[in-house]
């Protein structure tokens, strides 16, 4: 098997989080009495670090600004979770479970907090399918390529074993300075237009075309795709 890891994101590849965390932005901001946030702007930088993401949002605050702003923020992403949870894009789970089966070691590699991760996770009850997750707050923040390095350090694969799934330019930036495959999602954060600046290996319309498509490039040659 060529591939023998595939490292995906999670809020927009996953995770159908979008309309949560556009929500408890715009009502974080009302709060504080910063400026209106459009939902544009904030689908913009789904996939960073909290503090990145609050920082590119509102690039005047200073950084006690920014810590009050991520409070605000999580302080609404748990209520409204709590009260109606994010799901699981169409077929996801399936996926997941089959790659797992075949043999994949499967991966997260997010912008998310650990402790919102591994609540995802624990309410959807994925943990078993996953052999490695990184998040920003313990890491960097995309496009910095250091959480596929801990990841690909941690489970033994070398990077031209390696693929990484997502739906923001900022994964697919993160992928190329790992040196990996990477494969974009149209369904999510940032339009095809932006992906296909990083010259993945395909984009795909839907999570369940994706054993298919790498079972297709198993006799192919990764470097052609992993050199900037």
């Amino acid at each position: 098997m060529q591939y023998k890891l595939v490292i995906f994101d999670w809020d927009g590849t996953l995770l159908d989080s979008a309309g949560h965390i556009i929500s408890c932005f715009q009502q974080a901001a009302r709060d504080l009495n910063l400026p209106q946030l459009s939902a544009p702007a904030i689908r913009n930088i789904i996939g960073l670090g909290l503090i990145e993401s609050c920082a590119a949002l509102v690039p005047h605050l200073d950084h006690a600004g920014i810590i009050e702003l991520v409070e605000r923020y999580r302080h609404y992403y748990f209520l409204e979770t709590e009260a109606q949870p994010s799901s699981l894009f169409p077929r996801v789970e399936e996926t997941l479970q089959r790659m797992h089966d075949h043999g994949y070691l499967l991966a997260i590699a997010t912008g998310k907090s650990r402790r919102g991760l591994n609540r995802n996770l624990r309410e959807l009850n994925l943990q078993h399918l996953f052999h490695a997750t990184r998040c920003a707050d313990e890491s960097k923040s995309k496009p910095d390529p250091k959480m596929i390095q801990e990841i690909l350090a941690e489970l033994k694969i070398a990077p031209q074993n390696a693929v990484m799934i997502g739906d923001t330019e900022y994964d697919m930036e993160m992928a190329m300075r790992a040196g990996i495959v990477r494969i974009g999602v149209t369904y999510g954060a940032h339009p095809v237009e932006r992906l296909i600046q990083w010259r993945p290996l395909a984009c795909i319309d839907a999570l369940d075309e994706l054993c298919a498509l790498l079972a297709s490039f198993e006799e192919s040659d990764p470097e052609e795709f992993n050199n900037s």
